[in-house]
């Protein structure tokens, strides 16, 4: 039996979606599950050179890895494959991919590129790799000024297609949040409504591995991604209740967790 699926976006770039991949597996494995995760294309990256699975990899330990294309120009995936005359990634590859993953993990995360419409080729966009796969979708938002605006017009892009929100993560919270980022972490789930999942502190990517798999369980809604992983394949209808009521999480760390020193992965260039 296949495992859970959960695709993840961001309402833009850089909003932290390689973090929240990570903290997202690493909270599943404290939880006693296993992980796989899939990047269908990545950009910005020199064949053998490190990439996101390769940070994913680093922070959350033994996770299966597998990336579908690399493209070496920071660009979207379609634009950066036609920019040098390489081929396209090919939906039924992801496909292929993701469920070989799923076949063998208690979850996969897929992360995308960019935001939700971002193009992975011609004609295909992570909401196509969602619905091939009938998998929820995580959105990951940045907290301050025009957060709102972007999270309802993801969240909105998602419905279109007949796909969940499976819920919302902040994909940075700062130590002093300032007034916009405190009003946006109520607004986001009552505006959208999406619960807000997770809140990852700032600076968790430059964490060791094992501050950051101590501190993971913290940053997400364990109750939401047990139930997500329980989840049966292909269920898109939300869970039970006002998704905005879902609770809300502190970004503080919980005490600390031995780290595991291995993983495995069907990738090259891996963090030792």
């Amino acid at each position: 039996m296949s495992g859970a699926i959960l695709a993840v976006t961001g309402t833009s770039t850089d909003v932290g979606k390689t973090i929240v991949t990570a903290a997202l597996a690493a909270a599943a494995q404290a939880r006693g599950a296993t992980v796989g995760v899939c990047k269908p294309a990545q950009t910005g990256v020199e064949p053998g050179e490190p990439g996101d699975l390769d940070t994913i990899a680093g922070l959350a330990g033994p996770v299966t890895t597998t990336e579908c294309a690399r493209y070496p120009d920071p660009l979207a995936p379609e634009t950066a494959a036609r920019l040098r005359g390489l081929p396209p990634v090919r939906r039924p590859d992801i496909r292929c991919a993701v469920e070989e993953l799923a076949t063998t993990h208690d979850l996969t995360l897929v992360e995308g590129a960019g935001g939700v419409l971002v193009r992975l080729a011609e004609s295909l966009t992570l909401l196509d790799v969602a619905a091939d796969l009938a998998a929820r979708v995580v959105v990951v938002v940045p907290p301050g000024l025009g957060a709102l605006n972007h999270a309802e017009l993801t969240v909105d892009a998602i419905r279109a297609r007949g796909l969940e929100p499976a819920g919302l993560v902040i994909g940075t919270w700062p130590e002093r949040p300032d007034l916009a980022m405190r009003t946006n972490r109520d607004d986001l789930p009552r505006l959208t409504g999406v619960p807000v999942v997770g809140v990852i502190d700032a600076g968790a990517g430059a964490l060791d591995r094992a501050a950051f798999r101590a501190a993971a369980p913290g940053w997400i809604d364990t109750d939401w991604l047990d139930a997500e992983i329980r989840r049966p394949p292909g269920l898109h209808r939300p869970a039970p209740g006002n998704p905005a009521t879902a609770p809300q999480i502190s970004p503080t760390a919980p005490r600390s967790r031995s780290a595991a020193t291995a993983f495995t992965s069907t990738h090259e260039g891996v963090l030792s």
